[in-house]
């Protein structure tokens, strides 16, 4: 039986972390979701239900809908991505490699974009204040984004993971291929 945190586990699967992105600011229904997301009913009902035990999810509204009911989530605010440690995120780094070779081949022809990959040296004060920024232009946009395929908005895709990095042990090399 895997020791893993169940948070860390809800998080690290591609749909559950888009689900996350989609009801962040707009409840979304099961039903809602495996439209949005090309799943089967059944499937995106059992990541959401996966993701309410973890409390990533809450019930925001119940609606009559055609005889029967229907339950809309959203996202519990917070940043359960960030918080995570060292076995985090590596695990939640793949999630969001899946999810960024899934957008990247969704991305609109001739669209602007921004993109770098790089390991730079800073002094912390320098990484404190970046991270400190860039944390809130993440929830900037966060907080701006509405329904899926809502009139007048535009579908952004946004994979980023910025980190401090560990010094190599002596004589081990810088990585992969050292």
């Amino acid at each position: 039986m895997s020791t893993t945190d169940p948070l860390l586990r809800a998080l690290a699967h591609p749909v559950r972390l888009r689900i996350v992105s989609l009801v962040w600011n707009v409840p979304l229904s099961a039903a809602e979701l495996s439209r949005e997301l090309g799943i089967s009913h059944a499937l995106a009902s059992q990541h959401l239900r996966r993701l309410d035990a973890a409390g990533l999810v809450e019930l925001a509204e119940v609606r009559e809908k055609r005889g029967g009911r229907e339950r809309r989530y959203r996202a519990v605010h917070g940043s359960p991505l960030s918080d995570q440690r060292y076995e985090g995120t590596r695990l939640i780094a793949e999630a969001m490699a899946h999810n960024l070779r899934e957008r990247a081949g969704r991305r609109a022809p001739g669209a602007e974009g921004v993109a770098t990959d790089a390991e730079l040296w800073v002094a912390p004060e320098v990484w404190a204040g970046f991270r400190h920024r860039l944390a809130a232009l993440f929830a900037e946009l966060h907080d701006a984004a509405q329904a899926p395929h809502a009139p007048g908005t535009v579908g952004i895709g946004v994979t980023a993971m910025v980190l401090p990095l560990a010094e190599p042990e002596p004589g081990a090399g810088a990585g992969p291929g050292a």
